[in-house]
């Protein structure tokens, strides 16, 4: 039997999980990622901080494997998805130069505006199928260069590199001799064209930005090199030979990762992730649709040989609005308690959170709302707060279906969800209430890892065909179905999009 190794690279930590040629987990490992939220705004990562975190988790899960009894040669390739949008600068020794940036980060709220304001948002939208806003890559590079005339000089000297997470890792993960990326982090950077899937040479000249070195754009799976495996990971000296290397045959976006992982082969099938953010992605075949209500046009995965786009909606805050509640707010101790106290109280009472602490994303676009509780008198209790958290996150992914299916024209296929959060029971129930259609859940959890492993066994010769991931997936998943008749939740809907409204008066 053989194995691929898959690194799901997030905003909060990394998951490094080995699949066997079934997509069953054999052995998994985990580290927790540091990160740096600012007072103005500003999110921040180490660069080597979140390298050594691959390393780190890399370690515990072969240290396991090793304990299976199994050895590196069994291992026939990786793959690795990463959180998207956030990026990194490094010279050609491969230093960083600048925090790694990230995707949550809002410091070019003022240059997005600007850009606006000067008429460029038309072309941006025609040539990448996105639109300007902090949440993507490139402005906030900008906004380094005005602010670090040392930076800004490097790069007039053709000395600045620039990747997403992947890029960086994969740099880095084969010693500085590969310098790749795959189409769908490279599109997450404002910098891509969607139509020609090549750098914007257009848009690079507009900004400044010619004299970047950017990474050369490949398929998901693709043969991106080597991973060494002597480079020093704490752990690991029982379980690998020092010369040990393993191809790496996948790179993708974590989003786009789990929507393959989760089976959206197919124009019409969609998948939910709830994570620290939330991406709603449906596939619309072979061609990139462009969105009159507010979702963007996206690359949603790739072969060598095909090419599958996808519309997307991305929700800034879901679990990291529970994060904030129980932090900030200390209304629990443990994020399991929120859904026995949402069921504490028979509905929200008219209490509405707003999750803009980034602003709202799509299909909204608010960049500038602010996060707000609504609708609170003497008798909201912390339950009624902590409901209205959870009730948020179904709210914003229902607005996105619905774009969806307008942009579309057509009812989804199948919408498939995944991430922490669809461990809760409530959250799920009030979903699929919500939405009105089945939900398909599968009873693997690492959906990011495990789409990132397909592509990289596609490639591997591990697995054979899409056709023998579809019969994989349909082994091992569920289904949730909606109660007949549940008023309530659509009453509480309507308040919703009154709130969302109002904030646009």
């Amino acid at each position: 039997m053989k194995y691929v190794l898959a690194i799901d690279q997030g905003t909060s930590s990394t998951k490094t999980v080995i699949f066997d040629d079934q997509g069953n987990a054999v052995a998994k490992g985990h580290a927790d990622l540091h990160t740096d939220y600012f007072d103005n705004g500003f999110v921040e990562q180490n660069p080597e901080g979140i390298y050594h975190n691959v390393l780190d988790s890399m370690a515990d899960c072969l240290s396991k494997f090793s304990k299976e009894g199994l050895t590196i040669s069994d291992i026939s390739s990786v793959g690795i998805s990463n959180q998207r949008e956030t990026f990194v600068l490094w010279d050609q020794e491969g230093n960083a130069l600048a925090p790694a940036v990230v995707w949550a980060c809002k410091r070019s709220l003022d240059i997005c505006q600007r850009l606006i304001d000067e008429g460029q948002n038309d072309l941006i939208k025609r040539n990448t199928g996105l639109i300007i806003d902090p949440y993507f890559s490139a402005t906030k590079l900008l906004w380094l260069l005005e602010n670090d005339l040392i930076l800004k000089g490097k790069l007039e000297a053709g000395e600045v590199y620039f990747g997403t997470v992947d890029c960086w890792l994969l740099f880095k993960l084969t010693g500085g001799k590969e310098f790749k990326t795959d189409y769908t982090n490279a599109h997450r950077t404002l910098l891509l064209n969607i139509h020609t899937l090549k750098w914007d040479m257009e848009i690079l000249k507009m900004w400044g930005l010619e004299k970047l070195n950017l990474p050369e754009v490949c398929p998901s799976s693709f043969n991106f090199g080597s991973l060494i495996l002597d480079f020093g990971m704490s752990g690991t000296s029982d379980i690998q030979h020092p010369s040990s290397t393993i191809p790496i045959t996948a790179l993708i976006g974590d989003s786009h990762a789990a929507t393959f992982g989760e089976g959206c082969f197919e124009a019409g099938t969609a998948k939910v992730t709830m994570g620290t953010g939330s991406s709603i992605m449906m596939n619309t075949g072979s061609k990139p649709i462009d969105s009159e209500k507010g979702l963007l046009a996206t690359v949603a995965w790739s072969t060598e040989d095909r090419v599958d786009y996808a519309l997307e909606g991305a929700i800034v805050a879901c679990g990291s609005t529970i994060e904030w509640i129980k932090n900030e707010l200390g209304l629990f101790k443990d994020v399991q308690e929120t859904e026995t106290m949402a069921l504490a109280v028979e509905d929200n009472a008219g209490v509405y959170l707003v999750p803009a602490f980034s602003g709202l994303g799509a299909p909204h676009w608010q960049m500038n709302r602010r996060a707000s509780i609504e609708g609170m008198t003497f008798g909201t209790t912390k339950n009624h707060i902590v409901r209205a958290a959870l009730e948020s996150i179904p709210y914003q992914i229902k607005d996105v279906i619905e774009a969806m299916r307008e942009d579309m024209g057509t009812e989804l296929k199948s919408i498939s969800i995944n991430g922490g959060l669809s461990k809760n029971k409530f959250v799920m129930q009030f979903l699929v209430d919500l939405l009105g259609v089945p939900l398909n859940q599968q009873s693997n959890p690492d959906v990011s890892a495990l789409g990132a492993g397909y592509l990289s066994g596609l490639k591997s010769g591990v697995y054979k065909s899409i056709d023998q991931l579809k019969e994989l997936n349909a082994s091992r998943t569920t289904q949730a179905q909606p109660q007949k008749d549940n008023k309530k939740v659509k009453n509480g809907y309507h308040g919703w999009q009154g709130l969302l409204r109002k904030g646009l008066a």
